[in-house]
């Protein structure tokens, strides 16, 4: 039967190793289920929080369906406890996936690692405070033509979504460090790209925020054409 090295240096079966994973993935369960329950507790301030970056006294948010405040509810809840056990699924992750790498392999890997949390956590806390107020109040004093009834699973999505794209968007310089790290591409290559990298920032900037405005695609794009100029210069490192 093909083995596997384990941590100890010994070696594990594919049952074995099958059955590692299953135990981690029951502690990342537990934990997600744990974080859950708690976050539940908190919801209504976590409703709060989620609440903040629109203007005051003009969203009321209302739900349309007999089940939606009930699903909106729990889907809070599981936001919450996903992203508080998220330090426990990354450490399930790495202790499962690192005695299979190469110490070569381990030192990218544990490099990156941090830079891949820190920047979509950034990307999280600049949507929060620069690119939500900016969109919700857009959005929510366009026209006083009709008043706005934003049902409270709409604005808990519109929220999500907005937070996770541009997360994922902070990400361009540790990919732009790893494709260089791994040379598929370098600095050079990567500068003489820059004007089709603003064209895309641009572009993605109108794909994640849902205004039409050329302020509020600056917003996100002119972020994501730092973050690569950033890319480009540790690409030099790499």
């Amino acid at each position: 039967m093909t083995e596997e090295i384990a941590a100890d240096g010994q070696k594990l079966t594919i049952i074995e190793h099958l059955e590692e994973l299953r135990q981690r993935l029951v502690v990342c369960a537990v934990s997600v289920v744990v974080t859950t329950i708690i976050a539940l507790l908190f919801v209504n301030k976590i409703f709060d929080i989620l609440l903040l970056p629109a203007p005051p006294g003009v969203l009321k948010l209302i739900y349309t369906q007999m089940t939606e405040m009930l699903t909106t509810y729990f889907k809070v809840g599981i936001l919450a406890g996903v992203g508080a056990s998220l330090p426990v699924i990354v450490y399930e992750f790495v202790a499962f996936v690192a005695p299979a790498m190469t110490r070569k392999e381990k030192r990218y890997f544990f490099v990156l690692l941090p830079g891949v949390i820190v920047c979509f956590l950034s990307g999280v806390v600049f949507g929060y405070f620069l690119l939500l107020p900016w969109t919700v109040k857009y959005l929510l004093t366009f026209s006083d033509i009709a008043t706005p009834l934003i049902t409270v699973g709409n604005y808990v999505s519109f929220v999500s979504t907005i937070l996770f794209f541009v997360g994922l968007a902070f990400e361009t310089p540790v990919i732009l460090f790893f494709l260089a790290k791994i040379h598929v591409v370098n600095s050079k290559k990567l500068a003489s790209w820059r004007k089709y990298a603003i064209v895309g920032a641009f572009v993605v900037g109108a794909v994640i925020t849902p205004t039409v405005d050329p302020i509020g695609q600056s917003i996100v794009a002119v972020p994501i054409i730092l973050l690569w100029e950033i890319g480009v210069l540790l690409a030099r490192f790499a």
